[in-house]
């Protein structure tokens, strides 16, 4: 799986950069007794890491490789490059005989986010991602007939799934779980964590969550990153227990001038106009995850009215001028 964010590897082009940037004082700063352990692995084509706070290193170290083991699950599961990954076997085939249950589980809630979103949120994208792929990889655009055959492909409704099988219904078909897979990698690798008794800890799959503080007397904190100015920061929030996602179009482009990337409307066909980031806190992984992308392709007036509807949900929006808009809750730290 392609890593969408690259969050930490993007040297501070929009991406939240905590783990890179803001670490150090967690690192000096412990909680009376207890030590930080840290271990990393690779997965969704990038470096996971995590950090826990703990008094029994071999115990903090189980638990980190526990989470770890959930993070590589979801990838192998979930990825568009692995071959024997169900989401490979699907798009190649258009079928996949007793899909996992984790992978259920996250097509159920894809379609529950499309249907929230008007179909702003659509896994059934990948057919343009194909065709902007191709010609990118020729220096080129897609020509508009290109476009409009992919876009004739793109239909949330026609994914039929249950515990026999998962099936596409329009042949050509193609899904793409980029836009939630790390953000639900993020949900089982905490849980294994508290389950292993860890109270504190920071984790990154390219979308961040946290147990507890990183000190005595202060949060985990994030750096958002300005899409538009490396190494420049938007803002700095606090990590409240809730999870982390940014989108941008910055990620994976197909123009220099970010107007087309690797987020697409599925309307237009094209990738949507208005916004260069979208940061969004929201109570779980995946649903932080899932609203970054739809947030983008809907533009800050109806993702900004949305968010206002939904429970713990935050968010803050980047304008590809350069403007900012956020709701009224988004843990921000002031200083």
């Amino acid at each position: 799986m392609r890593r969408r964010k690259l969050l930490s590897a993007s040297i501070g082009l929009g991406a939240l950069a905590g783990l890179a940037k803001l670490t150090d004082q967690s690192d000096r700063e412990v909680l009376a007794g207890l030590a930080m352990h840290t271990e990393s692995d690779l997965a969704f084509g990038t470096t996971v890491t995590i950090k826990v706070l703990h008094n029994d290193g071999r115990l903090a170290r189980v638990a980190i490789q526990d989470a770890l083991q959930r993070v590589r699950e979801v990838d192998s599961l979930m990825s568009l490059k692995q071959v024997n990954s169900q989401v490979f076997q699907l798009n190649q085939r258009g079928v996949v005989e007793g899909p996992n249950a984790h992978l259920l589980h996250v097509l159920a809630f894809a379609q529950q986010l499309s249907l929230l979103t008007s179909g702003a949120f659509d896994i059934t994208v990948q057919s343009l991602w194909r065709v902007f792929s191709l010609a990118s990889a020729k220096g080129e655009l897609p020509a508009p007939t290109d476009i409009a055959a992919a876009k004739d492909l793109v239909n949330w409704r026609s994914l039929e799934y249950g515990p026999q099988q998962a099936r596409l219904l329009t042949p050509g078909m193609a899904i793409t779980l980029n836009g939630v897979a790390q953000g639900y990698a993020v949900d089982l690798a905490l849980q294994a964590l508290r389950n292993h008794g860890v109270r504190h800890a920071l984790l990154d799959t390219g979308e961040y969550g946290s147990i507890g503080n990183k000190s005595l007397d202060q949060p985990w904190l994030l750096g958002v990153g300005h899409p538009r100015r490396l190494d420049g920061l938007a803002a700095t929030l606090k990590m409240d227990g809730r999870k982390v996602a940014t989108s941008g179009d910055y990620a994976t482009f197909f123009s220099p001038d970010f107007v087309h990337h690797h987020i697409f409307d599925p309307v237009s066909g094209d990738s949507p106009l208005e916004l260069a980031s979208a940061t969004v806190v929201a109570p779980t992984g995946i649903l932080a995850d899932g609203l970054s992308t739809a947030f983008m392709v809907m533009g800050a007036d109806k993702a900004l009215a949305l968010a206002a509807q939904m429970h713990d949900v935050d968010a803050l929006l980047i304008n590809k001028n350069g403007s900012t808009r956020k709701t009224a809750h988004f843990p921000e730290l002031h200083t």
